[in-house]
């Protein structure tokens, strides 16, 4: 008896130590798991340090929430912020509204709140105040400046407006400040941007420099979107997150927190009958018509 009793204390000492070795491995596993990395995308055109130290304490906010290693990507032009939602590299992203129709119809980003800003922004060309220049049509056989592709503002408004025109050459301004320097130095006739952004760059030129020769439709405010490639629980973690944070944290940011996504249905629809354009935008000189189906043709913007 005394030797089953033994066998059977063995036997059982085994089973314990089994169970606390599977307990420690299983608990193992979940610490060595790696936390969430999230990407924030953003376009800052030549202002990259003040974008980084603006969105800072919402990077820290960010990460603290959701236990996860959250890092910012700022990008100087449109062009580089296209190619990274179409990759699906950033997690989030703070996009003007050309950005943003791109992201929502060719990536599958979902909109998630408003950017703060102007409700209804409008694209203006601006001329030089001493120009001949009245309407639309006098841009005819003259160079302008457009922003590059994926702005709302600097490129496919203009487009969309200038259609039926055959210009000398276009210009792609990195910056509307660049833009309006070309505009005032003559090397364009014309530059376009949204009239907010210059409205804030005139002033650093002489005033009475520049008028106003044309604006375009109104369209909303750029959004914050999040990638398809972000799990869906997480995507309500990171809103929430979002939502309830300080004001003063939100307004750093450059977000509303609480109100619906912009409804960009109409600006995605502008520029998928811009698309045909950017084939010869590039060309010299530039024949803003295309030859298509008339039940699909692209109709005067002026």
């Amino acid at each position: 008896m005394g030797r089953w009793r033994r066998f059977f204390k063995l036997c059982l000492v085994g089973l314990l130590a089994g169970l606390l070795l599977q307990a420690v491995g299983c608990g193992s596993a979940t610490v060595s798991e790696p936390p969430l990395r999230l990407t924030i995308g953003l376009v800052s055109y030549d202002d990259g340090a003040s974008s980084l130290e603006k969105y800072q304490r919402f990077q820290t906010y960010l990460a603290e929430q959701l236990k996860a290693v959250v890092e910012l990507e700022p990008v100087f032009n449109e062009i580089r912020a296209v190619e990274q939602v179409r990759a699906n590299h950033w997690s989030l992203v703070f996009a003007p509204s050309g950005l943003a129709a791109i992201a929502m119809a060719e990536a599958n980003y979902l909109p998630i709140l408003p950017l703060l800003g102007t409700p209804n922004q409008t694209s203006v060309l601006v001329v030089r105040n001493d120009s001949s220049f009245q309407v639309l049509g006098d841009l005819a056989n003259q160079a302008i400046a457009l922003g590059e592709a994926g702005s709302a503002t600097g490129y496919y408004l203009p487009l969309y407006d200038l259609y039926g025109l055959t210009l000398q050459k276009i210009e792609f301004a990195p910056t509307p400040a660049t833009a309006l320097e070309w505009v005032a130095n003559g090397r364009v006739a014309a530059g376009a941007m949204a009239e907010e952004d210059f409205q804030q760059y005139r002033k650093t030129l002489e005033e009475g420099t520049f008028r106003i020769l044309h604006t375009s439709r109104p369209v909303p405010p750029g959004a914050v979107l999040i990638s398809p490639a972000v799990d869906r629980n997480q995507q309500q973690y990171i809103e929430l997150a979002m939502q309830n944070a300080p004001p003063a944290l939100t307004s750093d940011a450059g977000y509303v927190p609480n109100a619906a996504p912009p409804d960009l249905t109409q600006l995605i629809a502008l520029v998928e009958k811009v698309r045909p354009l950017e084939a010869r935008v590039k060309e010299q000189p530039a024949v803003l018509t295309i030859e298509v189906d008339t039940n699909k043709a692209l109709p005067p913007g002026n």
